[in-house]
């Protein structure tokens, strides 16, 4: 059942940012909320992704017109799997990183898949990193596009992820990409919590 409704649960967040997509909306931005895109680097991908669907859904409506059950089985696979490229990237674009003032926090997302909510003073460190390798660890989210990640976050403490399927990870290290990293450190810097540094240590007098 859980796996039938994160199934579920995915396809309506695709299909929403479909139509938010369509009607040039996004989603999550409200007031006071600053919006970072991350999907400039994967459009020509995934459209040229989705015509080459499209090529082979024409292709096997036509190879399999002598056995119709079978023509028709294909023909709806291939459908959903244009709808379901289609989609990812509608929900990349409409489903940006937001850097909310009012509830002072930075949602991190990715697609219709991820969005971490981390406080700002939870945040240690911002930094531009460029990365175009990623492995998997323990307390570690990367969410890269087109294999890199370009911001990295370090956190005084952990923050809960939840997977696809529900599954809890606390992640004290968040990489990811920005179309504008710049901009998008530049303005996390702004509004951090000051961290004050501890007084140096001085050595007992002699």
């Amino acid at each position: 059942m859980r796996f039938a409704g994160a199934l579920v649960r995915h396809e309506g967040r695709l299909l929403m940012s479909l139509v938010l997509w369509l009607t040039r909306r996004r989603h999550g931005t409200g007031d006071g909320g600053q919006a970072f895109g991350y999907a400039r680097g994967q459009g020509a991908t995934m459209f040229a992704f989705a015509f080459v669907c499209v090529v082979e859904t024409v292709a096997m409506f036509v190879l399999l017109r002598d056995w119709p059950i079978l023509h028709w089985i294909v023909f709806v696979l291939d459908v959903y799997t244009v709808e379901f490229v289609i989609g990812l990237h509608a929900a990349s674009v409409v489903r940006p990183h937001v850097l909310d003032l009012n509830s002072r926090s930075l949602h991190v997302r990715y697609a219709a898949h991820v969005d971490l909510r981390i406080p700002l003073e939870k945040i240690s460190t911002v930094r531009r990193e460029l990365r175009t390798t990623h492995q998997r660890t323990e307390g570690e989210l990367s969410l890269a596009i087109g294999s890199q990640t370009t911001i990295t976050l370090e956190l005084i403490e952990p923050v809960a992820h939840f997977t696809f399927f529900g599954r809890r990870r606390d992640v004290r290290l968040v990489r990811f990409h920005a179309d504008d990293a710049d901009t998008l450190v530049r303005s996390l810097r702004a509004v951090m919590p000051e961290r004050t540094a501890p007084p140096p240590h001085q050595g007992l007098p002699s």
